[in-house]
Formats: C-alpha cells, structure tokens, sequence
C-alpha cells in the first residue's frame, strides 16, 4: 500500500528487537560485535549487510537517513555530524584537483568561503551566477566543469532558482546537478523531480526543528551515494547515534509543524509588507516576490523564512534588533522559537561588502525564521521594535 508523506514519516521505522518497543531505542554503542571469525570476516568484506562500527553506520543513523531518502524519493543516503559537514563531504567525494563548480552567487556564508578559501587550495575553482539569471549558467560550464551548485530558496535573501531549467542545463551537459534544500525541506519541495542529482539537508534546521542537535545528511542516486558513504566513512564527520535518535523523532512532526510555520510566516509576511518602516519584503508566496509563480511551482508552500529592509539602513537595523523583546536573537533558523538575524553582521560578515551587495544582502536586511508562537505574539513584538527604529 501507498502511504502519504505524513503516514510514512512516522511509521518508517527500524524492525523492532526482541523486546517488540512501540518507539525507536537509541543505540549509544561505538561498536557491534560478531559472532564468529567467518562473521567478522564476511562483515568487513561487505557480503553482509550489518552494523560493525557507527562510524560507518548504526541503527540510529540508518533510521534517520531512510526517512529523509523517502521524503525526497531518492535512493539512499549519507548522514553527517552537521550540514556543513554534509556539504563539504559531498564535494570533496566526487571533486578531484582541477575541477570546477558552476554556482548561483547567492549561498550560505560557511558554502561561500569553502569554495572561495579552501577548495582553491586543490586548485578547484567556482564561477557564479546571478540568481536573477540562469541564462548565464552555460556560459560559465568549461571543459573541467564537474556540477552545478544551488539553494533554493537562498539564504538568507530567499530567492527561488529554477530547478527544472537548471537541472536541464546540468543533464545536457553530463553534470552533478547539487541542490541546497535545507531551507524548503523534503515536505515543501523534492529537487530530484526536477533533475537534482544530490540533495544536501543542515537537519539542524527545520528537520530538527527546535533548536537541540546538529546534523546533515545527502541523498541521492545509489551508486554516488555509494562513492559519498567511502568517502564519508574514512573521513569521519559522522552523525552520532543520540542526534540521529532525536532527528529522526523530529521528522515524524516535519509536515505538521511546517505548515504551523509556513502559515505564521504568510501571515507575518503580510503585515510586514503592510508597514511604513520597511522598504521591502522577501517572501516566496507573496505576489510581490520575484520569482512568485516560480515558488508556487516548485514549493508547496512558502516556508518559514522572510527578508526584509528596514529604512534607515545600518543604525536603523540595529535599534530595531535591539528593541526585540519576545523573539529570540540567534544566528540559527528552523527553531520553534522565531529567531531574528542580521546576515551583514553574523552569518555573512565573513563576505565583502561587495560580495554581500551582489547577493542582496544590504546593511538594513534582516532574516526572519518564523516559529510556532501565536503570530498575533511574534507580530505585535515585531511591530513595537519597528516602532523605535529611528
């Protein structure tokens, strides 16, 4: 039987024990023992498959990863100890010296300074292209161009990117299509319907969904997960058992408390978009949003992320930050709590001025992750800060 994507977030679940519990135990082992030297041995060849060390695998992980696998109707996957994790290892699996990534300009601060600071050392270039415009995308693709790299919606601008088009452009030109969908989740979007050949999740974020644990986790076809789990195994950056116990448990309440936070985000959206202090709002499924009709293709709705710029610029957002009383000021997102972020400042300070400015990203911008409080509470706090912004 065909079960919906709530149903089979929470009965997906490991083969009970002896002991037949109703809910998943948490394996807090470093290792699994053999019964045998014909055991051992056949274990270490890969004639079986079983857990041997949590570096590789364990019950936990394994749970973890075969719920996001089926959310976003992949193959298989690989966890790891956090996003950035996830999406370094990805990289360095299946990039070798040399090569080059075709990347839409707009990404996660940490994403941007791998491939400007660190993946040069191997001599691994990146050209970018703006979000505004895929049609530069083949101009940038050169002989040693080895995939395509994009989040969709970015951060923290929330731009859409058309996943489709680019995962055409990608195929035709025999390139790893990798998509970033940490911020719309597996229940608002499945990038492999559009092409996508790796799929990379921060489960810190929205899998977790209350701000506990850190995670990542990549998924996609069976045989580039194959080389990414060789490559994951022997470098170490594993999830551990507990966090993979407590994600897993989050993913059974993904789609109900995604809606819960895509409904308060509208909302606030709205009301933002309404006020006198603001000169623009950043929201997926508002009308206003640039690539709307984009948005309400791909996504099923509009997730819980919002940018705005108060007027006034750098003195202004900083009062506006200052006068927050009930939401919390964090540089996470994806909590229950909202959380409030200045990107110029925290988690894309690390980037130029000039960078920055290419992306969106101005001195009055702020990023909003919209929790599950009343939205009449986070509204009203939002408000009275807006109040005293000048």
């Amino acid at each position: 039987m065909s079960y919906k994507f709530e149903t089979r977030a929470i009965r997906n679940q490991m083969k009970r024990s002896q002991y037949l519990e109703h809910s998943t135990p948490l394996y807090l082992t470093s290792s699994f023992v053999f019964e045998d030297a014909e055991d051992m041995r056949a274990s270490f060849a890969e004639e079986k498959k079983r857990n041997i060390y949590s570096r590789f695998s364990n019950p936990n992980t394994s749970e973890f990863v075969q719920k996001v696998v089926q959310m976003e109707e992949a193959d298989d996957g690989v966890s790891f100890a956090t996003g950035m994790g996830a999406v370094f290892a990805t990289f360095a699996a299946f990039l070798n010296a040399g090569d080059h990534i075709v990347s839409a300009r707009a990404l996660f601060g940490s994403t941007h300074t791998l491939f400007t600071k660190y993946l040069p050392k191997w001599e691994i270039s990146t050209s970018y292209f703006p979000v505004d415009d895929i049609s530069l995308v083949e101009e940038l693709i050169q002989p040693n161009t080895k995939c395509i790299y994009v989040e969709s919606p970015t951060n923290p601008g929330v731009d859409i990117l058309d996943l489709e088009a680019i995962g055409i452009i990608a195929k035709k030109h025999k390139l790893l299509f990798i998509v970033d969908n940490c911020f719309a989740t597996p229940y608002l979007q499945q990038p492999i319907k559009y092409g996508a050949d790796l799929v990379i999740h921060s489960a810190t974020k929205l899998m977790d969904g209350q701000g506990r644990v850190l995670g990542g986790v990549t998924v996609g076809s069976k045989d580039l997960i194959r080389e990414l789990f060789l490559f994951a195994r022997n470098s170490g950056a594993s999830l551990s058992p507990f966090n993979a116990w407590i994600l897993s448990k989050s993913l059974e309440t993904l789609a109900v408390r995604i809606d819960r936070h895509c409904e308060n985000a509208f909302t606030i959206a709205e009301k933002l978009e309404a006020s006198q202090e603001i000169n623009w709002v950043k929201y997926p499924f508002l009308k206003s949003h640039p690539q709307y009709a984009l948005a309400k293709k791909q996504m099923l709705k509009g997730g819980n992320i919002i940018a705005f710029e108060v007027k006034g610029e750098l003195e202004a957002g900083r009062n506006f930050i200052n006068a927050i009383e009930l939401c919390s000021l964090s540089s996470n997102l994806g909590d229950s709590r909202t959380i409030i972020t200045h990107p110029a400042s925290t988690t894309h300070s690390k980037l130029s001025n000039e960078d920055r400015l290419a992306v969106g990203i101005t001195n009055g911008m702020i990023r909003i992750s919209i929790g599950l409080e009343h939205p009449e509470d986070i509204w009203n706090d939002l408000k009275n800060a807006l109040s005293k912004i000048e």
